[in-house]
């Protein structure tokens, strides 16, 4: 296999024309057509599932609440990668050439940069507010307020922003690194300095952040846990006690549920791009000696979060699954007043709880 450096400097001995410098790992057309289909597909996923996640908590104010506003602002991020940078990826990875021109390989870079580095910020946010919603549920309302959210989301943008457009279109990334450059390629080679500052800001700080807040959110939950146990035990027969303790039980629950659906989606997020962000700091390190071929696997296990994210949570959430169901149906096209539509619970569940509280 050979190394990045190698590659490109053979590429580099060929004419500008971008045709006859292409080096692509595809040689068959019938292969190529097989990954155009996969690629292609995974695009159009990507782009309809979080177009879904983004119209179901525009739509429904059920869905309105400071956890989805971190959803809601994350899926406009995996719909820009679905958008903007994965088809462009695509021929890139499948030509093994790029057509474009040197600005839009430069702003591609720096869209690819900046989205996938907003994906993670908001995970870690999320992390964030489901701590303070499970272990300091009396200071969630003060910690999470409407203008606090914003400020935590407009730093989700502003901080990918500024690694990605203002190094990459001012070529600072490269500093030390211009002989590995020719006409014709968009590989994102970055120098030591780069690689390092970067991964720790968008990918190794915001990971330590969600690992410790859910930690402490399974203790919580679990000490939590262990508390209704021995007021269960010690319940009087009074059905005021008792109630009051269902409710508990309820709320526990339901917050118990959502720190474990979000943990699920943050774990493969961790999964599916930790190659990646590792090798982005060895490979700089060991002389760029990693081929082509593990570069293009690394970043579309990558993409693949960003088509996933809406599935997790449409099969984890019974809100979103419902509110899926219901554009998906154009049920929403019927109602006037779906806005107000509880997404948590069936007829049945309406119903037996209506009849719980009249008794």
């Amino acid at each position: 296999m050979l190394n990045t450096s190698k590659w490109l400097q053979n590429a580099s001995r060929s004419t500008n024309s971008p045709d006859e410098s292409c080096s692509s790992v595809v040689s068959s057309s019938t292969f190529k057509l097989i990954l155009y289909s996969l690629t292609g597909g995974l695009i159009v996923t990507t782009f309809l599932g979080n177009i879904l996640v983004i119209t179901s908590i525009a739509y429904f104010k059920h869905l309105h609440s400071p956890t989805n506003s971190f959803v809601l602002s994350l899926a406009v991020a995996d719909f820009l990668v679905g958008g903007l940078v994965m088809p462009f990826s695509m021929i890139r990875t499948i030509e093994g050439c790029w057509y474009f021109g040197s600005v839009l390989c430069r702003l591609h870079s720096s869209l690819d940069v900046m989205l996938c580095s907003a994906s993670i910020l908001h995970l870690s946010c999320i992390a964030f507010d489901r701590y303070y919603a499970v272990c300091n549920p009396l200071l969630y309302s003060y910690k999470m307020s409407t203008r606090r959210v914003s400020v935590l989301i407009c730093t989700c943008w502003v901080i990918p922003m500024l690694i990605s457009f203002a190094p990459i279109m001012l070529g600072l990334h490269l500093l030390g690194m211009e002989h590995l450059l020719q006409e014709g390629t968009c590989l994102f080679v970055v120098n030591h300095i780069y690689s390092v500052s970067a991964s720790l800001i968008t990918f190794y700080c915001p990971m330590t952040i969600m690992f410790v807040a859910y930690c402490k959110i399974y203790r919580a939950a679990r000490k939590q846990a262990l508390q209704i146990h021995d007021m269960k035990r010690n319940v009087t027969t009074q059905y005021g006690g008792d109630c009051s303790m269902k409710k508990r039980k309820y709320s526990l629950k339901r917050e118990r549920k959502a720190a474990k659906t979000l943990g699920v989606i943050m774990g493969l997020f961790l999964f599916f791009w930790s190659p990646f962000f590792t090798a982005n700091i060895v490979d700089p390190l060991i002389g760029y000696k990693m081929g082509m071929v593990g570069w293009e696997v690394f970043l579309w296990l990558g993409y693949v979060n960003s088509a996933l994210n809406p599935f997790l949570y449409g099969l984890l959430h019974k809100s979103y699954r419902r509110a899926f169901f219901m554009i998906i149906g154009c049920k929403t096209c019927y109602s006037a007043t779906s806005l107000n539509i509880d997404l948590s619970s069936t007829k049945q569940e309406k119903v037996k709880r209506k009849t719980t509280d009249l008794h």
